[in-house]
Formats: C-alpha cells, structure tokens, sequence
C-alpha cells in the first residue's frame, strides 16, 4: 500500500473517532429560556409542576440522546415532540451542556 493511502486511511480514522464538539452552556442557557422549556421544567431545570422530569444535572449524553429521540420520533410525547423537532443539532449540545451544568 502507498504511504499516502495509508496517511489518508490514518486521517480518516482519526476524524471517525473524534468526539463530538461540546455544546455552549450558555447558549444552551438562552436557548432554554427562548425556546420555552423552562415553562414546564422549571429554573434550570428542576421541575415545579407535577409529572415534569427533572433534566438539570443530568450528563449532557442523556440529555443529547433524549432530545434526539423526540426530534426523530423514536421516543413519543406529544409535549417534548414539537419542541424538539424545532431545535437543530447546535442547540441540543447547547441545551444538554447548559442543563448539565446545573
């Protein structure tokens, strides 16, 4: 195999295992805000109504998987489902580092 095939394979390898770029807490913060959420899961996230999941402190991970499961419609709320189908990949690394942090 040529030297710059195997650099190229390298490369791609390397970009492959890259995490994914962490969100903007606050970003995430304003997003929050803007984009309602604090309506229903209260000041960072700490639930003041009644059957409303507590999100704030949760890993930035889970918060991540579960706003895309709503965007994609793997997981059902008819809630969480419209909200989240409004929000891009930005914000929801913005919206699980910001929430994470709480």
């Amino acid at each position: 195999m040529r030297t710059s095939a195997i650099i190229a394979i390298l490369a791609l390898a390397g970009l492959i295992n890259t995490p994914l770029q962490a969100g903007d807490a606050d970003a995430g913060a304003s997003a929050y805000m803007a984009k309602g959420c604090v309506g229903c899961h209260g000041a960072a996230g700490k639930q003041p109504i009644a059957n409303y999941p507590v999100i704030g402190g949760k890993p930035a991970d889970f918060i991540s998987a579960e706003l895309n499961k709503f965007r994609k419609g793997e997981r059902n709320n008819p809630i969480m489902m419209p909200m989240a189908a409004g929000l891009n990949d930005a914000d929801v690394a913005n919206l699980a580092a910001y929430l994470a942090g709480q």
